[in-house]
């Protein structure tokens, strides 16, 4: 049970922990549909990077869609789901070092969403975190 009430606006319950302020929930929602589907990076990939931030960002609604793979057979999801981790250990202030090798499998336009994908995914998480968001019933395995 989170620690606030659930607002009538939202289809999830994250999003009615947000719809309590309707225009905030509408344009959060429309970032977040903006950067998770397929476009420089697929939605595959930062699938993996969000489920990877979730064992760690303390959103139990969050971890409960799942694992990341352990052993993802792509380079660039083991790059990407690594630079997750980094940003977690570093509070974002990742070190300059790491760049010229994610370059060899990224665009500084791919880099540019990953870093924003991942930024925007610790966000919403530690919102979920704060307000002690559980999965619903039928979602806890």
């Amino acid at each position: 049970m989170p620690i606030i009430s659930f607002s009538t606006h939202g289809k999830t319950p994250f999003q009615r922990l947000l719809g309590h302020q309707p225009s905030l929930m509408q344009h959060w929602n429309a970032l977040g549909d903006a950067l998770a589907g397929d476009s420089l990076l697929s939605a595959r990939l930062k699938e993996e990077v969000r489920r990877t931030l979730a064992q760690r960002n303390g959103c139990m609604y969050c971890r409960a869609k799942g694992q990341p793979d352990p052993k993802p057979e792509e380079a660039a999801i083991s790059m990407a789901t690594g630079l997750a981790e980094l940003f977690l250990q570093t509070g974002g202030n990742v070190d300059s070092a790491v760049f010229p090798v994610l370059r060899e499998h990224f665009s500084d336009a791919q880099l540019s969403e990953l870093c924003a994908w991942i930024c925007f995914t610790i966000a919403s998480q530690w919102f979920g975190a704060a307000l002690r968001l559980e999965p619903e019933k039928d979602e806890r395995r």
